[in-house]
Protein backbone atom coordinates (compact mmCIF):
# COMPACT_ATOMS: atom_id res chain seq x y z
CA UNK A 1 0.00 0.00 0.00
CA UNK A 2 1.16 3.52 -0.81
CA UNK A 3 -0.18 5.87 1.83
CA UNK A 4 -0.55 9.63 1.53
CA UNK A 5 -1.27 12.06 4.31
CA UNK A 6 -4.55 12.96 2.67
CA UNK A 7 -5.80 9.39 2.91
CA UNK A 8 -5.58 8.16 -0.69
CA UNK A 9 -4.52 4.55 -1.18
CA UNK A 10 -2.62 3.23 -4.21
CA UNK A 11 -1.47 -0.29 -4.96
CA UNK A 12 2.24 -0.68 -4.19
CA UNK A 13 4.44 -2.82 -1.99
CA UNK A 14 5.95 0.23 -0.28
CA UNK A 15 4.32 2.29 2.43
CA UNK A 16 5.03 6.04 2.29
CA UNK A 17 3.11 8.69 4.16
CA UNK A 18 3.45 12.24 2.91
CA UNK A 19 2.24 15.18 4.90
CA UNK A 20 2.82 18.88 4.92
CA UNK A 21 2.07 21.30 7.71
CA UNK A 22 2.02 24.87 6.54
CA UNK A 23 3.72 27.54 8.57
CA UNK A 24 6.64 27.31 10.98
CA UNK A 25 5.83 26.43 14.56
CA UNK A 26 8.51 28.46 16.34
CA UNK A 27 7.68 31.68 14.47
CA UNK A 28 4.52 31.67 12.37
CA UNK A 29 3.99 34.54 9.96
CA UNK A 30 0.92 35.35 7.91
CA UNK A 31 0.61 37.48 4.74
CA UNK A 32 -0.16 40.61 6.78
CA UNK A 33 2.99 40.11 8.88
CA UNK A 34 5.05 39.57 5.72
CA UNK A 35 3.76 42.80 4.13
CA UNK A 36 4.39 44.76 7.34
CA UNK A 37 7.96 43.47 7.48
CA UNK A 38 8.46 44.33 3.80
CA UNK A 39 7.41 47.94 4.52
CA UNK A 40 9.86 48.15 7.40
CA UNK A 41 12.62 46.79 5.16
CA UNK A 42 11.81 49.43 2.52
CA UNK A 43 11.96 52.22 5.11
CA UNK A 44 15.27 50.89 6.41
CA UNK A 45 16.66 50.77 2.86
CA UNK A 46 15.62 54.38 2.21
CA UNK A 47 17.12 55.55 5.51
CA UNK A 48 20.40 53.79 4.78
CA UNK A 49 20.50 55.21 1.25
CA UNK A 50 20.23 58.69 2.74
CA UNK A 51 22.95 57.88 5.29
CA UNK A 52 25.21 56.57 2.50
CA UNK A 53 24.87 59.76 0.44
CA UNK A 54 25.46 61.94 3.50
CA UNK A 55 28.53 59.99 4.63
CA UNK A 56 30.06 59.90 1.14
CA UNK A 57 29.69 63.65 0.82
CA UNK A 58 30.85 64.27 4.38
CA UNK A 59 33.79 61.87 4.07
CA UNK A 60 35.05 63.44 0.86
CA UNK A 61 34.65 66.98 2.21
CA UNK A 62 36.15 66.30 5.65
CA UNK A 63 38.86 63.93 4.48
CA UNK A 64 37.68 61.20 6.86
CA UNK A 65 38.39 57.67 5.71
CA UNK A 66 36.29 56.35 8.60
CA UNK A 67 33.23 58.17 7.21
CA UNK A 68 33.92 56.84 3.71
CA UNK A 69 34.34 53.32 5.11
CA UNK A 70 31.06 53.61 6.99
CA UNK A 71 29.41 54.98 3.84
CA UNK A 72 30.52 51.91 1.89
CA UNK A 73 29.31 49.69 4.73
CA UNK A 74 25.93 51.42 4.61
CA UNK A 75 25.85 51.10 0.82
CA UNK A 76 26.32 47.35 1.17
CA UNK A 77 23.43 47.34 3.64
CA UNK A 78 21.20 49.14 1.16
CA UNK A 79 22.04 46.44 -1.39
CA UNK A 80 21.46 43.75 1.25
CA UNK A 81 18.06 45.18 2.17
CA UNK A 82 16.99 45.41 -1.49
CA UNK A 83 18.19 41.85 -2.12
CA UNK A 84 16.30 40.72 0.96
CA UNK A 85 13.08 42.36 -0.24
CA UNK A 86 13.43 40.82 -3.70
CA UNK A 87 14.36 37.39 -2.33
CA UNK A 88 11.41 37.44 0.08
CA UNK A 89 9.05 38.11 -2.82
CA UNK A 90 10.56 35.28 -4.85
CA UNK A 91 10.41 33.01 -1.79
CA UNK A 92 6.66 33.64 -1.42
CA UNK A 93 5.92 32.41 -4.92
CA UNK A 94 3.97 29.15 -4.81
CA UNK A 95 5.54 25.83 -5.70
CA UNK A 96 5.32 24.77 -9.33
CA UNK A 97 5.90 21.65 -11.41
CA UNK A 98 9.44 22.89 -12.07
CA UNK A 99 10.23 24.22 -8.58
CA UNK A 100 8.32 21.85 -6.32
CA UNK A 101 9.52 23.58 -3.13
CA UNK A 102 9.11 27.09 -4.51
CA UNK A 103 12.00 29.55 -4.67
CA UNK A 104 12.93 29.82 -1.00
CA UNK A 105 16.62 29.33 -1.77
CA UNK A 106 16.63 32.60 -3.70
CA UNK A 107 17.15 34.15 -0.26
CA UNK A 108 20.29 32.05 0.25
CA UNK A 109 21.81 33.16 -3.05
CA UNK A 110 20.96 36.78 -2.22
CA UNK A 111 22.76 36.41 1.11
CA UNK A 112 25.86 35.02 -0.64
CA UNK A 113 25.89 37.95 -3.07
CA UNK A 114 25.67 40.28 -0.10
CA UNK A 115 28.59 38.52 1.59
CA UNK A 116 30.71 38.80 -1.57
CA UNK A 117 30.05 42.55 -1.69
CA UNK A 118 31.05 42.87 1.97
CA UNK A 119 34.35 41.05 1.36
CA UNK A 120 35.26 43.32 -1.57
CA UNK A 121 34.42 46.42 0.48
CA UNK A 122 36.47 45.24 3.46
CA UNK A 123 39.56 44.74 1.26
CA UNK A 124 39.16 48.27 -0.16
CA UNK A 125 38.83 49.76 3.34
CA UNK A 126 41.88 47.90 4.68
CA UNK A 127 44.11 48.92 1.77
CA UNK A 128 43.11 52.57 2.07
CA UNK A 129 43.57 52.52 5.88
CA UNK A 130 47.12 51.19 5.52
CA UNK A 131 47.88 53.93 3.02
CA UNK A 132 46.62 56.52 5.53
CA UNK A 133 49.05 55.20 8.14
CA UNK A 134 51.89 55.95 5.75
CA UNK A 135 50.45 59.36 4.79
CA UNK A 136 48.50 60.56 7.85
CA UNK A 137 46.13 63.52 7.52
CA UNK A 138 43.72 64.93 10.11
CA UNK A 139 40.02 65.06 9.08
CA UNK A 140 37.75 68.05 9.82
CA UNK A 141 36.40 67.42 13.29
CA UNK A 142 33.12 69.40 13.13
CA UNK A 143 31.82 68.02 9.85
CA UNK A 144 32.94 64.48 10.67
CA UNK A 145 31.20 64.59 14.05
CA UNK A 146 27.95 66.01 12.63
CA UNK A 147 27.70 63.46 9.82
CA UNK A 148 28.57 60.54 12.11
CA UNK A 149 25.94 61.71 14.61
CA UNK A 150 23.28 61.88 11.90
CA UNK A 151 24.33 58.41 10.67
CA UNK A 152 24.03 57.01 14.20
CA UNK A 153 20.51 58.45 14.50
CA UNK A 154 19.47 57.00 11.14
CA UNK A 155 20.95 53.59 11.92
CA UNK A 156 19.25 53.61 15.31
CA UNK A 157 15.87 54.22 13.66
CA UNK A 158 16.53 51.39 11.18
CA UNK A 159 17.38 49.02 14.03
CA UNK A 160 14.16 49.95 15.82
CA UNK A 161 12.17 49.35 12.62
CA UNK A 162 13.39 45.75 12.41
CA UNK A 163 13.68 45.06 16.13
CA UNK A 164 11.37 42.18 17.06
CA UNK A 165 10.80 41.33 13.37
CA UNK A 166 14.14 39.65 12.57
CA UNK A 167 12.99 36.05 13.13
CA UNK A 168 15.78 33.56 13.70
CA UNK A 169 14.27 31.48 10.88
CA UNK A 170 14.89 34.14 8.20
CA UNK A 171 18.54 34.29 7.16
CA UNK A 172 18.29 37.49 5.11
CA UNK A 173 16.22 39.51 7.57
CA UNK A 174 18.47 38.42 10.43
CA UNK A 175 21.63 39.32 8.51
CA UNK A 176 20.14 42.69 7.50
CA UNK A 177 19.28 43.43 11.14
CA UNK A 178 22.78 42.49 12.31
CA UNK A 179 24.28 44.74 9.65
CA UNK A 180 22.20 47.66 10.89
CA UNK A 181 23.29 47.02 14.48
CA UNK A 182 26.91 46.93 13.34
CA UNK A 183 26.36 50.13 11.35
CA UNK A 184 25.19 51.84 14.53
CA UNK A 185 28.31 50.57 16.34
CA UNK A 186 30.48 51.71 13.43
CA UNK A 187 28.95 55.19 13.65
CA UNK A 188 29.87 55.26 17.35
CA UNK A 189 33.46 54.37 16.41
CA UNK A 190 33.51 57.25 13.90
CA UNK A 191 32.16 59.64 16.55
CA UNK A 192 34.95 58.64 18.95
CA UNK A 193 37.53 59.18 16.19
CA UNK A 194 35.98 62.58 15.38
CA UNK A 195 36.15 63.73 19.01
CA UNK A 196 39.92 63.22 18.95
CA UNK A 197 40.46 64.43 15.37
CA UNK A 198 42.26 67.63 16.46
CA UNK A 199 44.69 65.85 18.78
CA UNK A 200 48.12 64.50 17.89
CA UNK A 201 46.61 61.03 17.55
CA UNK A 202 43.77 62.25 15.31
CA UNK A 203 45.39 61.46 11.93
CA UNK A 204 45.96 57.87 13.11
CA UNK A 205 42.64 57.32 14.88
CA UNK A 206 40.75 57.82 11.60
CA UNK A 207 42.37 54.83 9.80
CA UNK A 208 42.20 52.82 13.05
CA UNK A 209 38.44 53.46 13.15
CA UNK A 210 38.30 52.38 9.50
CA UNK A 211 39.98 49.07 10.32
CA UNK A 212 37.57 48.50 13.22
CA UNK A 213 34.67 49.00 10.80
CA UNK A 214 36.45 46.66 8.38
CA UNK A 215 36.42 44.06 11.17
CA UNK A 216 32.64 44.49 11.51
CA UNK A 217 32.27 44.01 7.76
CA UNK A 218 34.39 40.86 7.68
CA UNK A 219 32.57 39.36 10.64
CA UNK A 220 29.22 39.96 8.92
CA UNK A 221 30.45 38.44 5.67
CA UNK A 222 31.80 35.26 7.24
CA UNK A 223 28.67 34.75 9.37
CA UNK A 224 26.48 35.02 6.27
CA UNK A 225 28.69 32.68 4.23
CA UNK A 226 28.73 30.11 7.05
CA UNK A 227 24.93 30.14 7.36
CA UNK A 228 24.27 30.16 3.61
CA UNK A 229 26.73 27.35 2.85
CA UNK A 230 25.15 25.31 5.64
CA UNK A 231 21.75 25.69 3.97
CA UNK A 232 23.09 24.77 0.54
CA UNK A 233 24.91 21.75 2.03
CA UNK A 234 21.60 20.69 3.66
CA UNK A 235 23.02 20.85 7.17
CA UNK A 236 20.68 20.00 10.04
CA UNK A 237 18.89 23.25 11.04
CA UNK A 238 20.51 25.23 13.81
CA UNK A 239 19.11 24.38 17.23
CA UNK A 240 17.72 20.99 16.16
CA UNK A 241 19.24 17.79 17.54
CA UNK A 242 18.22 14.79 15.41
CA UNK A 243 18.92 12.26 18.19
CA UNK A 244 16.79 14.31 20.58
CA UNK A 245 14.00 14.48 18.01
CA UNK A 246 14.08 10.71 17.56
CA UNK A 247 14.03 10.16 21.33
CA UNK A 248 11.12 12.56 21.71
CA UNK A 249 9.03 10.68 19.14
CA UNK A 250 9.95 7.28 20.65
CA UNK A 251 8.92 8.51 24.11
CA UNK A 252 5.60 10.00 23.00
CA UNK A 253 4.50 7.36 20.50
CA UNK A 254 5.96 4.09 21.87
CA UNK A 255 6.24 1.44 20.58
CA UNK A 256 6.57 3.45 17.36
CA UNK A 257 10.02 4.95 16.76
CA UNK A 258 11.93 6.76 14.04
CA UNK A 259 15.16 5.77 12.37
CA UNK A 260 17.09 6.70 9.24
CA UNK A 261 16.09 10.34 9.85
CA UNK A 262 17.15 13.16 7.53
CA UNK A 263 16.38 16.81 8.36
CA UNK A 264 17.36 19.86 6.34
CA UNK A 265 16.05 23.25 5.22
CA UNK A 266 14.89 23.91 1.68
CA UNK A 267 15.17 27.61 2.46
CA UNK A 268 15.51 29.72 5.61
CA UNK A 269 12.96 28.39 8.11
CA UNK A 270 11.47 25.76 5.76
CA UNK A 271 12.36 22.52 7.54
CA UNK A 272 11.92 19.18 5.79
CA UNK A 273 12.18 15.68 7.27
CA UNK A 274 12.21 12.16 5.89
CA UNK A 275 12.30 9.10 8.14
CA UNK A 276 11.36 5.46 8.55
CA UNK A 277 8.88 4.85 11.38
CA UNK A 278 8.64 1.39 12.94
CA UNK A 279 5.00 0.61 13.78
CA UNK A 280 3.40 -2.41 15.52
CA UNK A 281 1.43 -4.93 13.41
CA UNK A 282 -1.60 -2.72 12.72
CA UNK A 283 -3.84 -2.04 9.75
CA UNK A 284 -2.88 0.36 6.98
CA UNK A 285 -5.54 2.83 8.13
CA UNK A 286 -4.19 2.76 11.70
CA UNK A 287 -0.64 3.23 10.42
CA UNK A 288 -1.79 6.21 8.38
CA UNK A 289 -3.46 7.75 11.44
CA UNK A 290 -0.37 7.20 13.59
CA UNK A 291 1.89 8.81 11.00
CA UNK A 292 -0.47 11.79 10.69
CA UNK A 293 -0.28 12.27 14.46
CA UNK A 294 3.51 12.06 14.41
CA UNK A 295 3.68 14.59 11.56
CA UNK A 296 1.48 16.98 13.52
CA UNK A 297 3.73 16.63 16.55
CA UNK A 298 6.86 17.17 14.45
CA UNK A 299 5.37 20.40 13.13
CA UNK A 300 4.22 21.73 16.50
CA UNK A 301 7.25 20.69 18.55
CA UNK A 302 10.09 20.80 16.01
CA UNK A 303 8.88 23.23 13.33
CA UNK A 304 8.94 20.61 10.54
CA UNK A 305 6.93 22.00 7.63
CA UNK A 306 7.03 18.96 5.39
CA UNK A 307 7.48 15.41 6.72
CA UNK A 308 7.67 12.21 4.66
CA UNK A 309 7.36 9.11 6.84
CA UNK A 310 7.85 5.54 5.64
CA UNK A 311 6.06 3.10 7.99
CA UNK A 312 7.44 -0.42 8.41
CA UNK A 313 6.75 -3.46 10.59
CA UNK A 314 9.61 -5.86 9.92
CA UNK A 315 12.26 -3.15 9.73
CA UNK A 316 14.88 -2.54 7.08
CA UNK A 317 17.99 -3.59 8.98
CA UNK A 318 18.79 -0.09 10.26
CA UNK A 319 17.96 0.88 13.85
CA UNK A 320 19.89 4.10 14.45
CA UNK A 321 18.12 7.46 14.34
CA UNK A 322 20.83 8.81 12.04
CA UNK A 323 22.23 6.25 9.58
CA UNK A 324 25.80 7.57 9.54
CA UNK A 325 27.79 6.81 6.44
CA UNK A 326 24.94 5.03 4.69
CA UNK A 327 22.88 6.19 1.76
CA UNK A 328 19.71 4.30 2.54
CA UNK A 329 17.98 1.17 3.75
CA UNK A 330 16.72 -1.77 1.83
CA UNK A 331 13.10 -2.17 0.73
CA UNK A 332 10.56 -1.80 3.53
CA UNK A 333 6.88 -2.65 3.59
CA UNK A 334 3.83 -2.91 5.80
CA UNK A 335 3.34 -6.65 5.49
CA UNK A 336 2.65 -8.35 8.78
CA UNK A 337 5.12 -11.01 9.91
CA UNK A 338 3.95 -14.56 9.25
Amino acid sequence: MHLHGHGHAHGDAHGHVHGQAHGHAPAPHGPADARALDRRLWWSALLNAGITVGELAGGLRSGSLALLADALHNLSDVAALLLTIGARRLGRRPASARYTYGLKRAEVFAALLNAAALLVISVFIAVEALRRFREPSAPQMGLMLAVAGAALLGNGISVLLLRGHHGAHDLNVRSAFLHLVQDALASLVVIVAALFANTAAGPYLDPVASLVICGFVLRSAFEIVHEAVGLLAERVPRGLDVEELGGDVAHRFAPARLHHVHVWEVGPGQRVLTAHVVVPPISVAEAEGLCATIRRHLHERWGIEHATLEPEVNGCGETRVVALGQGGCGPCDLRHPH
